[in-house]
């Protein structure tokens, strides 16, 4: 039997010093990239731009977000469960972004960095070497 599969719309945001855009939510300990689950009807770019709204403050127009890809990895707090995320890149500024909603902690990570702290499996395994070409998925 397959793992229970959750649907989201994932965001890649880096800054111009190429740093990437972490949240944590509420009661976890784990970093993911910012997003959440599409509600009924809605596509996965009107849902990225309406969590990063929510969730951020971070007004984005759809046409601003670059598709990335459908992909799929463990869920980082849900075990044995899976998510399948559609993915987009933007470029956004640190001073446009705060906490807010569900979110916790809102962190800008470099790639030296990047093993400090605890972070999702999509985000390790796929869309970091995305954003910075030549790191590796942890084996």
């Amino acid at each position: 039997m397959s793992p229970p599969v959750i649907r989201v719309s994932a965001a890649l945001i880096t800054d111009s010093a190429g740093r990437v855009l972490f949240v944590r939510k509420r009661g976890t300990t784990v970093f993911m990239q910012p997003g959440g689950k599409p509600e009924p009807g809605e596509g996965a770019a009107e849902a990225l731009v309406r969590e990063l709204e929510e969730e951020l403050g971070l007004v984005v127009p759809v046409g601003e977000l670059r598709l990335l890809g459908t992909f799929e990895a463990d869920a980082a707090n849900e075990p044995g469960h899976r998510v399948v995320a559609d993915s987009f890149a933007l470029v956004a500024e640190a001073g446009r972004v705060s906490a807010r909603a569900e979110i916790e902690e809102v962190r800008w990570i470099t790639q030296a960095e990047a093993s400090s702290f605890p972070l999702a499996p999509l985000s390790v395994d796929i869309l970091l070497p995305l954003a910075w070409p030549g790191l590796r998925p942890v084996p």
